[in-house]
């Protein structure tokens, strides 16, 4: 008998202990895993039981919650929803959330550990449960600027503070209104997803920080002239030769300049020339002498490679490994299979303008809770040193003049120095180009670091070029928060 009690005993012990075991696994292990699952309903209602908080900009909400008189409590309502869409995301009664909605639901909806007392004095108070409020870095005068500017065109805009690396305005085009996917009805909003998805212009697509990224074009020429000056090796007045035409070696591949002929006149050429009038052949040449590797560590220096949380997950650009000669030379000049966003190139230019120093690209400024506690405040933090003082110094100049007298000259403002660079990427043989644009202004005192990129050619196929379009739409941005 003692036995059998003993088998029963030590049963109901092994028993217990997994149930131990297994409930804690459940609760602390994969609680969050588990009520970020789409399919947890009882999350999902929960949530919905909140006041969700506002996500502000200029301490205006462009994304709050109001009362609703069906299961769900309260409504996610959006304001100027295709503006901000990129910013805010939305959170559908089905599926996951996107954009900030996402990144920060914990402290959106009330459930972060920070706002556990507060949510404990609200309960005792009698008070409704509410979330805390994100106020983002978006300038408004700016972002309705980037979006004005940006007109009919496929493409983004982003504005960066070169000092801190606050975004201040990110704007993608064509866009969608997040109002329509927060409804309360399921089908409803899986039918307007899947519409969405079949949309050829992929309006879900946030083409400032990733989508179906685009070659750089000649951008990257900011990149390469970077590596070349950090070498110690080159200055702005090396020379290389000059021809009409360049078949990159152990290949039939033929690079042209931009418009054909040779950069300017004489047998050789200057980098800084090069630069300013983006001819490509020079950049070629001087891509192949430095080599893949050293490209490749500049531009991971820049932030290339690597993804980057503001606090959403932008995608990694591009820049490859293992190049032989021939794609070295074409990646100089951003073709091949080098990929860039266009906060990737806003990093660069801002990185210039920062005396070298790469900043960590940042969305938010601060989150508060309902009782006006601050629970994070964000202050701009390095990335890393891309460049000597002394060399954007130099490219700074060198971008000066690409704008004063070279081939960004449809980004220059009156009396306001202008440092900039355009690009004209191919894509195919007979596709459109993807037209860029990036650089900052003032010059001599940066405060605004912008990045616009154009798909499509801009509606003009292979005769849209950066200077004709993209160039433009910077100035347009720029004119306006320098007049605001």
């Amino acid at each position: 008998m003692n036995r059998e009690l003993k088998r029963v005993s030590i049963l109901a012990l092994l028993m217990f202990l997994t149930l131990f075991v297994s409930s804690t696994i459940i609760q602390y292990a994969q609680a969050e895993s588990l009520g970020a699952d789409p399919r947890n309903s009882r999350t999902l209602y929960d949530s919905y039981s909140v006041e969700r908080g506002p996500i502000l900009v200029g301490g205006d909400p462009i994304a709050f919650s109001q009362p609703s008189d069906d299961d769900y409590k309260f409504q996610r309502v959006y304001a100027n929803g295709p503006l901000y869409a990129p910013i805010t995301g939305f959170i559908p009664v089905n599926g996951e959330a996107t954009g900030l909605e996402r990144s920060l639901n914990d402290f959106l909806s009330g459930q972060s550990s920070s706002q556990f007392f507060d949510s404990i004095n609200r309960l005792i108070s009698g008070q409704d449960p509410m979330g805390a409020s994100v106020e983002v870095t978006i300038d408004p005068v700016l972002q309705q600027a980037a979006w004005d500017a940006l007109g009919d065109y496929t493409g983004a805009v982003i504005v960066t503070e070169p000092s801190t690396g606050r975004i201040l305005a990110m704007v993608t085009k064509p866009s969608y209104d997040p109002n329509s996917l927060a409804v309360h009805s399921g089908d409803q909003v899986e039918a307007t997803y899947e519409g969405l998805l079949a949309d050829p212009g992929d309006p879900l697509f946030n083409r400032a920080t990733g989508g179906d990224m685009n070659p750089p074009g000649s951008v990257f020429k900011l990149v390469v002239t970077a590596a070349a000056l950090e070498s110690g090796r080159y200055t702005p007045d090396s020379t290389f030769p000059n021809p009409g035409t360049l078949t990159l070696p152990g290949s039939d591949a033929v690079v042209r300049n931009s418009g054909g002929g040779t950069c300017g006149g004489g047998a050789e050429v200057t980098l800084a020339t090069a630069l300013r009038l983006s001819c490509n052949i020079p950049m070629a040449q001087l891509g192949m002498e430095l080599g893949d590797t050293a490209i490749r560590e500049q531009a991971e220096k820049f932030g290339f490679n690597r993804e980057f949380e503001i606090p959403t997950l932008t995608e990694s650009s591009v820049y490859p490994r293992a190049l032989d000669d021939p794609q070295t030379g074409l990646s100089a000049f951003g073709q091949g299979e080098v990929r860039a966003t266009p906060l990737q190139m806003a990093m660069v230019s801002g990185a210039i303008a920062n005396g070298g120093i790469v900043m960590n690209p940042n969305l938010v400024d601060a989150i508060v809770a309902p009782d006006f506690t601050p629970l994070q405040e964000f202050e701009g933090s390095e990335f890393g040193r891309a460049i000597s003082e002394e060399t954007a110094n130099t490219m700074v100049q060198m971008m000066v003049n690409g704008v004063e007298d070279g081939a960004a000259s449809n980004a220059r403002i009156g009396d306001v120095s202008v440092a900039g660079k355009t690009g004209t990427a191919e894509n195919g043989e007979s596709d459109p180009y993807t037209l860029w644009f990036t650089g900052f202004a003032p010059a001599d005192d940066p405060q605004y670091a912008i990045t616009v990129l154009v798909e499509d050619g801009g509606g003009l196929g292979q005769e849209g070029y950066g200077n004709l379009i993209a160039a433009p739409v910077a100035k347009q941005v720029l004119e306006a928060v320098l007049n605001k």
